[in-house]
């Protein structure tokens, strides 16, 4: 197995690294095109703007070389928004691996945003993402904007209103939250990806 995780300029790359290496697999930190497309899976993590994460892919053209994977892709927080087409963030195009767009989270009276903090998964479709995950189960959020219901998602959560925390699509697979941070369900969805052939 070689894992390559793209190294966007998130703050968790390290975190995900440890995480990974938990799981003893060696993943690589890269942002070099090649190495991405020679590597059996691969991960793309995002903490930041919309904007900039996807400045940062097309300018190591890696937002090409993304999009043509066929091997399974793992797009983590803000990662995961950057799959699909657009994002309300700074009105910003996205990859377009997935139909739909990542819109602002709407605050309210003891819900701020961002959404911060352990929420409940509400699975409402079989992946192998999901394998031995329940509804129910808790996972770790930082995030302002989601993408809402749609045919790619796997899971949802409620803040207000039900958004998508997990989605898949052919080859692609998203997470809104941070699998590195939600304790033993977050290793067991890293360990679900790591089996995905």
């Amino acid at each position: 197995m070689r894992l390559a995780i793209i190294d966007n300029g998130g703050a968790n790359v390290a975190s995900l690294k440890f995480a990974f290496e938990r799981l003893n697999c060696q993943p690589i930190v890269t942002t070099d095109a090649a190495t991405v497309r020679e590597a059996t899976h691969v991960v793309l993590p995002g903490v930041g703007a919309a904007a900039d994460a996807m400045a940062r892919l097309q300018s190591s053209v890696l937002a090409t070389v993304i999009t043509a994977l066929r091997q399974p892709v793992l797009s983590i927080c803000l990662g995961m928004q950057l799959l699909f087409e657009y994002s309300e963030e700074g009105g910003t195009p996205c990859l377009s691996a997935i139909q739909g767009a990542a819109r602002r989270m709407s605050a309210a009276m003891g819900r701020p945003v961002p959404h911060m903090g352990w929420n409940q998964l509400q699975i409402s479709r079989a992946s192998a993402l999901v394998e031995g995950i329940r509804s129910g189960d808790y996972v770790y959020f930082v995030h302002s904007y989601a993408a809402n219901l749609g045919p790619a998602t796997v899971a949802s959560c409620n803040y207000g209103h039900e958004f998508s925390a997990i989605v898949a699509s052919r080859n692609f697979y998203g997470t809104q939250f941070h699998p590195e941070r939600s304790a033993s369900t977050g290793a067991h969805v890293l360990a679900n990806f790591l089996r995905i052939t």
